[in-house]
């Protein structure tokens, strides 16, 4: 394991004292990957953290005052320290939850510091639980089991599997900001879709409602039961993000919200796309039918997403790729397309195109039922590559609609105070601006007043 490049540990390294780093950032070291966060363990935290920030312009953050830990967040605002103390190294790694994360360095000397046997288990690609009891202490682990293996790609040993099965009602014992941050982390790894499926009654009891999408069967759409289907659009976002060129992937390696990439939003969108489906479902014949459950599904989701603490900007993304996931297949079969009907879509959707027009080839090829023929698939994707490859074109030459009258000026032509009728009347009027009906401003007094 290589040290020497990186230069915060170099930093750390140049304080003469017993200092191990723990953790996470022991695991990526040795499996060859950089990390910007870093877990030390020192004789004093709160005498260390503040000397440390204080020595190189870092800034010193009080995280956990009874429990000793503390933050030092690096003037690049990019690398952090987190700051904990132990009197005995070794009890210290016994008690975390996983021997992959449970080995340590002693910076003074560089020895590494395995008692768990995690170097092992790295090699092996092995999530082990170093104990029952562990897991219990912190039921979050349970999650984390999963979001490892989402993460590195490890599969879970059988002992531990049978335990994180024997406690999964502990799951809601978290801080639902402790469960989302995981949720998120595990939406963020290569191999979250192969983990849904092994995880699918953790899921379930996080959000209760995939106990009725497990309910609804494959049919002549679909050769996959909607489970099964979800989590399949969630691997073909994955693969669609792979193969994808530089300016689709670094798009949706883009942190816009929520502190992960939209990337790891989307295919939590994905994951949630069809939750509707179970309320608006009838069945006429062989034909099972899902009305509006696009619609519906948003709003359920916007609900879910709230209970569970997600930031407003995170809810407002997800929901607006759950009511918006079959727009660009109505947009590409529309009889006569044209640029103006791609141009009124690429307006609707903004800064979400990209992402949206993933989400509608996802689910198209997530969806193969005898009824779905291999033509049918071929001419829907390649209709919406002909859109994505359009938007692609023109985005940096677009500008954004002008502002032709304000809210103050819409109260003063209608005569009404603030209310939701104003509120009715803005989007009104943007919505006609995004169809071409209304272009200057004469336009737009035009419309108000006839309202």
């Amino acid at each position: 394991m290589n040290l020497a490049n990186d230069k915060v540990i170099q930093l750390i390294k140049s304080y003469d004292e017993d200092i191990y780093l723990v953790g996470g950032a022991v695991r990526d070291f040795l499996l060859g990957k950089n990390t910007f966060d870093k877990d030390i363990i020192v004789k004093s935290a709160e005498e260390f953290a503040s000397r440390f920030a204080n020595d190189n312009d870092g800034t010193f953050i009080e995280l956990d005052k009874e429990n000793k830990i503390y933050r030092v967040v690096l003037s690049d605002k990019v690398n952090y320290i987190d700051v904990t103390e132990a009197d005995d190294i070794e009890q210290d790694l016994k008690r975390r939850d996983f021997t992959i994360n449970s080995i340590a360095v002693n910076l003074k000397n560089d020895e590494i510091i395995d008692v768990t046997g995690g170097r092992l288990d790295l090699e092996r690609g092995i999530i082990r639980s170093i104990s029952e009891g562990n897991l219990v202490d912190d039921p979050l682990r349970i999650l984390r089991g999963y979001r490892f293996a989402a993460t590195l790609g490890f599969e879970i040993e059988s002992e531990t599997q049978r335990q994180i099965d024997k406690h999964l009602d502990l799951i809601l014992e978290p801080a639902r900001e402790r469960i989302t941050y995981e949720i998120m982390k595990l939406f963020d790894g290569k191999y979250t879709a192969s983990v849904l499926l092994k995880a699918d009654k953790l899921i379930e009891k996080i959000y209760p409602v995939f106990a009725d999408v497990k309910k609804v069967p494959k049919n002549t759409h679909h050769h996959l039961d909607l489970y099964e289907h979800s989590v399949e659009t969630v691997n073909q976002i994955q693969l669609l993000y792979e193969t994808a060129d530089s300016v689709i992937r670094e798009h949706l390696e883009k942190i816009d919200f929520g502190g992960f990439s939209r990337l790891a939003h989307l295919k939590l969108a994905s994951f949630f796309h069809d939750i509707g489906k179970f309320s608006t479902w009838t069945i006429e014949g062989e034909r099972h039918r899902f009305i509006k459950h696009d619609d519906v599904g948003s709003k359920m989701a916007k609900e879910i997403l709230k209970q569970n603490k997600f930031s407003k900007k995170q809810i407002e993304y997800i929901a607006n790729m759950i009511k918006n996931h079959i727009y660009p297949s109505q947009v590409i079969s529309s009889e006569n397309v044209t640029e103006k009907i791609y141009m009124r879509y690429i307006r609707k959707m903004g800064d979400n195109v990209i992402d949206n027009i993933l989400l509608a080839k996802a689910d198209r090829l997530s969806a193969r039922g005898p009824a779905i023929t291999e033509a049918i698939v071929k001419e829907n994707i390649d209709n919406l590559d002909k859109l994505l490859d359009y938007y692609i074109a023109i985005k940096d030459s677009l500008k954004p609609l002008p502002k032709l009258l304000s809210g103050d000026e819409i109260m003063e032509l209608k005569n009404i105070p603030q209310s939701p009728k104003l509120g009715e009347i803005i989007t009104a009027l943007k919505n006609e601006q995004l169809e071409g009906n209304i272009v200057s401003k004469d336009d737009a007094i035009n419309f108000v007043l006839n309202y």
